[in-house]
């Protein structure tokens, strides 16, 4: 069983996990399907928008797809929701990636 197919089996146990969406997410990109782990960030981040980790990656799959100004807006709503949360790590994560892309 691949590790999709695992993750979609505790899906049906757990429901609307926001780290199992994640975590699935992920293998997605790794499978190029970036559509489908969008779709996933998007749920994750409008039901949870603290879920900061989400931010990041798909800031980084929008930059990918060529959709930066998408990117830039994510990274700077993962930022204030990281400064919300005192988490100075994925913040400063956040203003790399920014700081990157507006470069």
């Amino acid at each position: 069983m691949s590790r999709i197919e695992k993750l979609l089996e505790y899906m049906k146990i757990s429901g609307k996990d926001s780290f199992l969406q994640h975590a699935l997410a992920l293998e997605y990109i790794k499978i190029d399907q970036d559509e489908e782990a969008r779709k996933l960030f998007n749920e994750i981040l409008l039901r949870e928008p603290t879920y900061i980790g989400s931010y990041y990656h798909l800031g980084k799959l929008l930059e990918r797809v060529g959709d930066f100004d998408k990117a830039i807006r994510i990274y700077k709503r993962g930022m204030e929701e990281a400064k919300k949360a005192n988490d100075h790590h994925t913040h400063m994560e956040l203003q790399g990636a920014l700081e990157d892309i507006e470069e």
